[in-house]
């Protein structure tokens, strides 16, 4: 473990399956795309001097970012936590969020031993496009589930605030990424706080960054620490100060105190964090330093 403290590089770094044990879990960071975000929607209310130091930008000021799923594996069952960005992009969208595909969720999948019909289940934390777009692919003309046999499991409220017309992120959601799925019969809808595969996963809600937004605890069952699986809570390892919260957040106040909360529980609790959007660390523990918090890489 190292405690050093990467700045992210302007250009996506290499891929390369890193995993590691919780307890009965193994965890592999999986890859879908890299994309680029404007820096200061991706840093709300903290000056870009500070920022751009953590997160340097483009002249267009977009940083770099992870669309990173993880594969979970236990017990013989397959289950791909999150659902990336996806190919399907029309050239202007591509333009503007940098979508680089070079490394996708199929592919990164195949690369580690794992196909889409070994598949068992997918777990998202929400619904926001960069997060489930890859779990839905067109073919025969046709939008399908990328993984046939899986469950998806979404939370009830990212479903509900999908169908609002005038919901403030509206942009956020695609009905395409969810209807195909919904249609098919394996979607299983979660709320609140509740338990997968005899309590291994844990399901917190959190909101904050949306109605739904969901952190997923991996159990050690008292080998090692736990994992956390942040979602948007904390998009990256730079975003540990309670107050460095995302514009994009729909309830700033609540996203306060579930990260005041949660970024505790993960250096006081020893946690592991699987940080989806981090372009340079995909584990990593936290530590406090005064009243700051200092994040390491996580068995490097």
């Amino acid at each position: 473990m190292t405690s050093a403290t990467p700045v992210a590089s302007l250009l996506p770094p290499a891929w390369t399956p890193k995993r590691i044990q919780v307890g009965p879990w193994t965890i592999t960071a999986l890859m879908d795309a890299w994309f680029r975000l404007d820096g200061g929607a991706m840093w709300g209310v903290v000056p870009k001097v500070l920022w751009e130091r953590m997160t340097p930008p483009l002249a267009d000021n977009t940083i770099l970012l992870a669309a990173r799923p993880y594969l979970a594996q236990r017990d013989g069952l397959n289950v791909v936590v999150e659902g990336g960005m996806g190919a399907r992009w029309n050239e202007k969208q591509r333009a503007m969020y940098h979508v680089d595909l070079t490394h996708t969720l199929q592919a990164t999948l195949a690369a580690v031993g794992v196909g889409l019909d070994d598949v068992d289940h997918v777990v998202a934390s929400h619904c926001h496009f960069d997060h489930i777009g890859a779990l839905v692919v067109e073919r025969g003309g046709a939008l399908e589930p990328l993984f046939p046999r899986a469950l998806h499991h979404f939370p009830a409220k990212e479903l509900a605030a999908s169908r609002v017309p005038a919901h403030p992120r509206r942009a956020s959601y695609r009905t395409e990424d969810l209807q195909p799925i919904e249609a098919s019969g394996r979607l299983a809808l979660y709320t609140g706080e509740s338990t997968l595969f005899d309590g291994g996963l844990q399901l917190i809600e959190v909101g904050g960054h949306s109605e739904g937004m969901t952190v997923l605890r991996f159990r050690a069952e008292g080998s090692g620490p736990d994992a956390a699986f942040w979602g948007d809570l904390v998009p990256t390892t730079h975003h540990i100060q309670p107050p460095y919260i995302m514009a994009y957040d729909v309830d700033v106040p609540r996203s306060f105190a579930m990260r005041t909360e949660w970024l505790a529980r993960w250096a006081d609790e020893g946690l592991v964090g699987l940080s989806y959007h981090d372009p340079d660390r995909p584990f990593t523990t936290l530590a406090r330093d005064g009243k700051r918090y200092v994040a390491a890489e996580y068995g490097a």
